[in-house]
């Protein structure tokens, strides 16, 4: 997707450089190649925004889990005092 991209930027940049003027040149570019493309990369880049956000939240969720479960006991430890009196 990237390389598109670079080649339409390409081509933008040599159709700025035939203007007359380095006015027209910048808003060719900007019009014609900075504008659209912004446009394009943001809306087909949503899908990976929404799966990298799902990701992020279920990676949280994951780690809040983890802090939270209680330990599991081997056997091997002593009992405490309470624990001893029943």
């Amino acid at each position: 997707m990237y390389i598109v991209a670079i080649a339409w930027l390409y081509v933008t940049v040599l159709m700025a450089a035939t203007e007359r003027s380095i006015t027209a040149g910048v808003l060719t570019f900007l019009a014609y190649g900075l504008a659209p493309l912004a446009l394009l990369l943001w809306l087909f880049g949503g899908p990976r925004r929404r799966r990298d956000a799902a990701r992020a939240a279920a990676m949280s969720t994951d780690a809040d889990a983890a802090d939270h479960a209680p330990l599991e006991s081997t056997g091997d430890e002593q009992p405490t005092a309470s624990q001893a009196e029943k």
